[in-house]
């Protein structure tokens, strides 16, 4: 196989080399995806030995749900349908050559400063002392225009100097012209932050749309 582009789908110059990571990221995920940590507290994070990839977004985004369609398992991740109730950094090694951390939601209080609140302590430190957090997939639904509790997270990041890739939610539930609106605005918003991925993914956990796209980004940043 010819080397992948270390920049994943944004650098894929022809359909061969596109196809190629797409097919990079089916292997990855085709491997087994277990449950084997949960921290509450700093001290109580795993060891830092895998590359990391981190879910987050406000409450109710579809974070699990996602995991759970990337990882062709139906209840790897709860799925909750009470907002905020996660306050745990959950962790998923996949094949023993990443590990996947599932977010608690952010911004239930629908105030952008609930942000600070819900990242203090553990979600904020984790994200910026983690040494083997390679990027982190920030979810935003596409039903709906973007929140104050977004731009906040993405500007909590990009002062922590953590690599985040935008991603739409919940498309399949989107009319196409809004979908368009939203993917120009979010894609702008990921061009003004320095730590924003300049690659905007579209996706529905429902319709098993753009989850291919999604693993060929998240394998790139695995172990060989």
């Amino acid at each position: 196989m010819a080397e992948l582009p270390p920049g994943g789908l944004s650098e894929a110059k022809d359909e061969e080399t596109r196809a190629a990571l797409i097919e990079h990221g089916r292997l990855l995920f085709a491997r087994p995806c277990n449950f084997f940590f949960a921290a509450q507290k700093l001290e109580q994070l795993p060891d830092a030995s895998l590359p990391e990839v981190a879910f987050c977004g406000r409450s109710n985004v579809g974070k699990s749900s996602l995991i759970n369609a990337l990882c062709n398992h139906k209840a790897l991740a709860r799925v909750s349908n009470t907002p905020g109730r996660t306050k745990q950094l959950n962790f998923f090694e996949l094949g023993e050559r990443l590990v996947l951390v599932d977010m608690p939601g952010y911004g239930y209080a629908q105030a952008a400063k609930s942000v600070k609140e819900d990242w203090q302590g553990l979600m904020f430190n984790y994200l910026r002392g983690r040494p083997t957090l390679r990027r982190v997939i920030l979810l935003m639904d596409a039903r709906i225009e973007t929140k104050p509790a977004d731009v906040m997270a993405m500007q909590l990041l990009n002062e922590a100097a953590v690599s985040f890739q935008l991603v739409l939610t919940k498309a399949d539930d989107t009319k196409p012209e809004w979908l368009d609106h939203r993917l120009a605005e979010v894609q702008k918003l990921a061009r003004s932050h320095t730590a924003g991925h300049p690659l905007v993914l579209v996706t529905s956990s429902e319709a098993k749309t753009g989850l291919d796209e999604v693993r060929a980004e998240i394998a790139i940043l695995a172990n060989p």
